[in-house]
C-alpha cells in the first residue's frame, strides 16, 4: 500500500502557491538532503568512494526501470535532457528521400524541431491538428493516424501535450504503429512521475522524458528508452570513453560500442544528477505511481471545479477521465492571459502561460489549502 503522510516530502515556503511542476518541480526534501550529503562527501573525501556512486546509477536504471516497465536496465540511457534523447533516435537512423514523420502541430518545440531539422535529408514532416473536425466518431489520436501513409517512417508523439494538459491514448496509437511496422516515439515527459506509463503496454520503440519536471529533480539529467531490437540499428551520434563496450580499458586503441544502452552516454556521468534523480524516483516508487496518479487527477479535478465557480473563465483542457493529466489550462475572456498570468506570479502563485492560456500543474503533495489561496487570489484579480 502506498505511504500516506505526505505533508513532509516537501519543504516549500508557506507564502507560495507551487501550480508549475509542468514547468520545473522544487525537489522533495529526501531529494535536497541527498545532493547536500554529496556535496559534502566530495568537499571532505573527493571521489574516494567513487566505486560507490557507480551502485547508485546502476540503482537508478534499475528504478527507472520499474518507473516504465522497460523489459531490462540495459535498455535505459541516462541523457542530458529529452532533446538530447530525440536527437539520438533523429540523427541515429538511416533515412531515405521521401520519409515521413507524423507529428502534431501542438507539439512542445523538442518534438519538432528536431525532426524538422532531417529536412536536409529529404525527410518530410506531414503536420496534424490534432483538434481538427472532432466528433463522436474522430478523435486527436484517428487525425494522427489518418495522416499516416505507406512512406510514413515513424510517429512522434507527447504522452501528454504540454500546453493543455491533453493526454493521448498511446495504446491506441502504440498497437496501430506496431500493426502497420512505424517507430513509435514518445515525449513522457510531462508523464513520467505523474501518471501510469508503460513502455511495454504502448508499444513504444523509443521514450525519453527528464527529470525537472514531474519527476521532481534538478535540470541536466533524464532518461532515453531505447527498444532492443532497436538498439544496435539506432547508430550512436556522439562518441566518448564511455560508450564502449569496456569503458574502463583506457589504454587499448581498438573499441565497440557498448551492448546496452549505455552506447548513446559518450561521456562523464552527472554524478550529482544521478544521486537527485535516483532520490525522487525512489520517492515516487515508495508512494506508488497509481496512488500519485490519484492525487494529481483529484487535484485538478478540484481546480477545474474551482474555475467553473468564476464567470468569463474558459477552461482550455479536457477534463474527461481518460484525458485528465497534471495540466489544466484556461483564460479569461475581459482579462488578458499575459496580465493575469504577471499579476499571478507577482502575488507568489507559481504557475505558466503557454499558448495564450494560463496553465496551472498541480502535484500529488499540493493541498487543497494551497488550490483555494491561489483560487481566491484569481478570483480577487478577475473581479477587480
Amino acid at each position: 500500500m502506498p505511504l500516506t503522510d505526505i505533508s513532509t516530502d516537501f519543504s516549500l515556503n508557506n507564502k507560495l502557491f507551487y501550480l508549475n511542476h509542468a514547468a520545473v518541480s522544487p525537489w522533495p526534501v529526501c531529494t535536497t538532503n541527498a545532493i547536500q550529503r554529496f556535496a559534502d562527501e566530495n568537499c571532505i573525501w573527493g571521489a574516494t568512494h567513487y566505486p560507490r556512486w557507480l551502485e547508485v546509477e546502476q540503482e537508478l536504471r534499475k528504478n527507472i526501470q520499474l518507473l516504465i516497465n522497460s523489459p531490462s536496465t540495459n535498455d535505459i540511457a541516462l541523457v542530458k535532457n529529452t532533446s538530447e534523447a530525440l536527437s539520438f533516435v533523429a540523427y541515429g537512423l538511416d533515412w531515405e528521400v521521401g520519409d515521413n514523420i507524423v507529428i502534431a502541430s501542438q507539439e512542445f518545440p523538442s518534438n519538432r524541431i528536431v525532426w524538422q531539422s532531417l529536412a536536409s535529408l529529404g525527410v518530410e514532416i506531414k503536420w496534424v491538428d490534432l483538434y481538427h473536425n472532432l466528433s463522436k466518431h474522430n478523435s486527436p489520436e484517428d487525425n494522427l493516424l489518418s495522416a499516416i501513409n505507406n512512406k510514413t517512417r515513424m510517429l512522434s508523439v507527447s504522452s501528454v501535450q504540454y500546453a493543455d494538459g491533453f493526454r493521448m491514448d498511446l495504446n491506441k496509437l502504440g498497437k496501430f504503429c506496431q500493426k502497420h511496422s512505424i517507430l513509435f516515439c514518445v515525449d513522457a515527459i510531462q508523464s513520467v512521475g505523474a501518471l501510469k506509463f508503460d513502455v511495454q503496454e504502448i508499444n513504444a520503440d523509443f521514450a525519453m522524458a527528464d527529470g525537472h519536471k514531474w519527476l521532481m529533480s534538478p535540470e541536466g539529467l533524464g532518461f532515453f528508452y531505447c527498444r532492443k531490437t532497436l538498439r544496435k540499428k539506432l547508430r550512436p551520434s556522439q562518441f566518448g570513453w564511455r560508450m564502449v563496450e569496456n569503458q574502463f580499458d583506457f589504454d587499448s586503441l581498438s573499441w565497440s560500442e557498448a551492448q546496452t544502452a549505455r552506447k548513446f552516454e559518450c561521456g562523464s556521468p552527472n554524478m550529482l544528477g544521478i544521486q537527485a534523480l535516483n532520490c525522487s524516483i525512489k520517492l515516487i516508487l515508495e508512494r506508488e505511481i497509481s496512488y500519485i496518479e490519484q492525487l494529481i487527477i483529484k487535484n485538478v479535478q478540484y481546480t477545474a471545479k474551482k474555475l467553473k465557480t468564476i464567470p468569463d473563465i474558459i477552461i482550455q483542457s479536457n477534463t474527461n477521465e481518460n484525458r485528465i493529466s497534471g495540466i489544466i489550462a484556461f483564460k479569461h475572456q475581459h482579462y488578458s492571459s499575459e496580465q493575469l498570468y504577471n499579476d499571478l506570479m507577482a502575488h507568489n502563485v507559481i504557475c505558466a502561460m503557454r499558448h495564450g492560456n494560463v496553465r496551472f500543474s498541480p502535484h500529488y503533495y499540493t493541498s487543497k489549502a494551497v488550490i483555494d489561496k491561489a483560487f481566491n487570489l484569481l478570483k480577487r484579480l478577475v473581479n477587480h
